[in-house]
């Protein structure tokens, strides 16, 4: 079952290729498809490595997220070479820096893809959108780095976490539950354009519904720096609280300018719209106050044992690098490919025909870094449940935990509507 095309934004994400040391038969040598002792392969695949292309940002606006996701992917990557690697394959990454820019992205993908096997990361809305018939033609496995539910069902495309409509949808009730808010308020709702903004803004319109809110819709442009046009409309409706799907810079502006004109109200925003160095900003006692963070992935500062292994093992390889989500979501992704290598390599189909099929064998992946996801079916989420996270300072990055991963019954009712 397929959705319509909206495309993927600002959300980010890295994922790669990694290890498997319980498959010993090799492939050949080659770079194209072929068959050597009994396993298939294809391109990316030779005898002694495995290609995996990483096409993200790290130098552009999305590189805060980007870059520690790539260290952290890099450093599992490290550990999984050291012990033996994939199929007594080492993974090697084949990596471009898009910059954030679509045509970057489209050049760099032209000279990528006959060199790998997968994609472990292809960040952007743009960049996916440009993209996507493309990676379908091509049969070539992708982990986006965006979770907008108008990707699933593409057999060759794979979003990694809740979509940002099922992460509003959950946030929206809790919102409701824990601030008084009661049928008839107003409530604003700010989004940008395309996939991110528009799957966020599904999900909250569903959800405000539901709760008999009143949505007070504004939009921002990606490029937008300053919030204040939006925040002046929605005091002007005196909203009581605030949903966001944007950029980070943006919510710093947001929920700074709020508090300066005295709309002091809960701000619900998707959590690709935070990052912990917003704390260093002037707005940072305003962002402690108001600001509230839905998503499916839970705080850097939880017990959960994988996640205080991750903050541990990251902290000691990169002591002057601030944690944050794209550690999670670096780690998390590799994680992912690995078992779907691991399926692969047990079907003897290292191609990538293969590889996508060893993927939507995973239907109970736990790696302790929070959620059960499963790949099974392209067309569903692979997980619905949603943390509810606040800013914190002194903490590994920068966010404490409002409520544990919770699925609310709206979201079976929403996702009954798709079809």
């Amino acid at each position: 079952m397929n959705r319509k095309h909206l495309r993927v934004t600002a959300a980010v994400g890295i994922s790669l290729a990694l290890a498997l040391t319980g498959c010993s038969t090799k492939g050949d040598s080659s770079s194209g498809s072929g068959d050597s002792g009994g396993v298939k392969t294809g391109p990316g695949v030779t005898d002694t490595t495995i290609k995996v292309g990483v096409i993200t940002d790290l130098t552009g606006a999305a590189a805060p997220l980007g870059k520690p996701s790539m260290q952290a992917a890099k450093m599992y990557i490290d550990e999984v070479n050291a012990a033996g690697g994939v199929c007594d394959r080492k993974v090697e990454l084949v990596v471009r820096d898009h910059g954030y820019d679509v045509q970057k992205a489209v050049a760099a993908y032209a000279e990528v893809q006959p060199q790998v096997a997968a994609l472990g990361q292809l960040l952007g809305s743009g960049q996916t959108a440009a993209l996507l018939d493309s990676i379908e033609r091509d049969k070539l496995l992708t982990l986006v780095g965006g979770n907008s539910g108008s990707n699933l069902g593409h057999e060759y495309v794979q979003v990694m976490n809740t979509t940002y409509d099922l992460d509003m949808i959950n946030g929206v009730d809790w919102l409701v539950k824990t601030t008084g808010l009661k049928a008839g308020d107003k409530v604003g709702l700010i989004n940008q354009p395309g996939e991110f903004g528009e799957n966020a803004a599904e999900g909250a319109r569903f959800a405000a519904k539901k709760a008999g809110l009143e949505l007070v819709a504004q939009t921002v442009k990606p490029t937008a720096t300053d919030m204040t046009p939006q925040v002046t409309a929605l005091a002007g409706k005196k909203v009581k609280a605030i949903v966001f799907a944007g950029t980070p810079g943006q919510t710093a502006s947001l929920v700074g300018v709020a508090a300066a004109s005295g709309l002091k109200v809960p701000v619900l925003a998707q959590a690709a719209a935070y990052v912990p160095q917003l704390l260093a900003t002037p707005a940072k006692p305003a962002l402690e106050q108001m600001l509230y963070i839905t998503g499916g992935l839970p705080a850097l500062s939880s017990d959960l044992p994988g996640v205080k292994k991750l903050v541990a093992d990251y902290q000691k390889k990169y002591p002057k690098e601030q944690l944050n989500a794209g550690i999670q979501v670096g780690t998390t992704n590799g994680a992912v490919l690995i078992e779907a290598l691991k399926a692969a390599c047990a079907a003897k189909d290292l191609s990538r025909e293969g590889i996508a099929k060893g993927l939507h064998t995973i239907k109970n992946f736990d790696k302790g870094l929070g959620g059960v996801l499963d790949f099974s079916d392209p067309a569903k989420s692979p997980n619905r449940k949603s943390y509810v996270l606040r800013p914190a300072e002194n903490v590994p990055g920068g966010l404490k935990a409002v409520q544990d991963a919770t699925e609310v019954p709206a979201v079976a009712e929403y996702e009954a509507t798709k079809g």
